[in-house]
């Protein structure tokens, strides 16, 4: 056990290091600058592997048996790996110890949710969902939630024990990334397809769903705004990294934090549909924050208007599927732009050549604009093992073309 502490502790002095490295200011300055809408040096430029993570960091190759000091070192392996990519990836100076927030039922809803695993790896799976029939809307339970502080207190001590000598260890209590996407849990429980289908064949049962999805969502909001006085603000992560900004009370309030959100699961269904079967309910969720980032993989490029009604607005994902010209025709400099690549375009391609072209096409369009750069849902490399390293140096250089 000592040999693995001794691992990890390693591991988190050459995190500490690239926190307080000389390039770091720089990487924070950028993304705070474009998302408090000041010119930055360059867009900023970020990647998430996401699927990708088993072939970059094999469970072969770790060293920790202990689960804790495992998850440990996946945590600053990462970190280590990103920093080899080369992306403005922020590390800040301290260690995050996520808060213990107990929720009962522990599944949430009170039904288990299933997916039908795929045939081979790599595959697709399906939905195997609970909710079969209009009937048994009534099964679903009413959420609750506890903000454990002595459970939480205990495992910052944990940590602190650990890490402390080597950097500040801090209670992380508050709001993740995507606290208003309500479409997941909603295919989850329902299926994708009878989703689609409740949208004609049964709305009002399907507004009953929403409803009661947004009511368990604002009840977390509650045990937040109710445990204010450990809430910590959201701002200092990748993609909404920035001032902070909202009341100036002494204490965080959830007018302090971002809010995320998205439409994926809606994304075939017309403005309309759009307007009064998802976001008429995640609006009420957005209120309740400061600043709101919104959209994914789906196509909002004729549902621009309405995402513009979102209170407190900031951020506009621009999908590979949504692509540049709508956004730019309809959105003003009041918005910073989250440019979201198309990860098959990136790893699949033998030459990086279309890739180039494609980084500088967008640049160019994107020029005086506030924008991000960003590569998510990637779930293989294909085979090209510096993909993610080629890439952040084509879109870096194409951001300080176009500057």
């Amino acid at each position: 056990m000592q040999t693995q502490r001794d691992h990890i502790r390693m591991l988190a002095r050459r995190a500490m290091d690239i926190a307080q490295g000389a390039e770091m200011p720089a990487i924070i300055q950028r993304w705070k600058d474009v998302n408090e809408l000041r010119k930055p040096d360059r867009a900023p430029v970020w990647c998430n592997p996401v699927g990708c993570w088993s072939e970059m960091l094999p469970e072969a190759t770790l060293s920790c048996a202990d689960p804790w000091l495992r998850g440990l070192e996946v945590a600053f392996r990462k970190i280590l790996i990103k920093a080899e990519i080369g992306d403005d990836s922020p590390v800040l100076p301290w260690f995050d110890v996520p808060a213990v927030v107990e929720v009962t039922p522990e599944n949430t809803w009170g039904l288990e949710t299933r997916h039908t695993p795929p045939a081979e790896p790599g595959g697709a799976w399906a939905y195997d969902p609970p909710l079969k029939t209009t009937g048994d809307l009534a099964r679903l339970a009413h959420p609750a939630y506890r903000f454990d502080r002595d459970a939480s207190l205990r495992l910052l001590e944990q940590h602190h024990d650990l890490l402390g000598d080597l950097m500040p260890v801090r209670l992380k209590f508050g709001p993740g990334y995507d606290s208003a996407t309500l479409g997941t849990a909603a295919a989850d429980l329902r299926g994708l397809t009878e989703l689609m289908m409740d949208t004609l064949g049964e709305p009002e049962w399907l507004h009953r769903l929403m409803h009661h999805l947004m009511q368990g969502r604002l009840a977390l909001l509650d045990e937040y705004e109710r445990c204010r006085h450990d809430l910590v603000a959201n701002n200092t992560g990748a993609m909404l990294l920035s001032d902070d900004f909202g009341p100036a009370e002494g204490t965080v309030s959830l007018r302090n934090c971002w809010c995320a959100g998205n439409s994926q699961e809606f994304d075939p269904v017309s403005p309309g549909m759009f307007d009064e079967f998802c976001l008429r309910y995640q609006k009420p969720i957005f209120a309740r924050f400061g600043r709101v980032c919104y959209g994914c993989c789906e196509n909002l490029s004729k549902k621009i208007d309405r995402v513009l009604t979102i209170p407190n607005l900031r951020i506009f994902v621009v999908s590979a599927w949504t692509g540049l010209d709508a956004p730019l025709e309809h959105i003003n400099r009041n918005y910073c732009l989250m440019w979201r690549q198309m990860a098959s375009e990136v790893v699949l391609p033998h030459s990086t050549g279309a890739l180039k072209t494609a980084l500088e096409l967008g640049a160019k369009k994107l020029q005086g604009q506030y924008y991000q750069i960003v590569l998510r849902e990637l779930q293989t490399l294909a085979g090209h093992p510096d993909r993610l390293q080629v890439w952040t140096r084509l879109a870096k250089d194409a951001a300080i073309k176009y500057s």
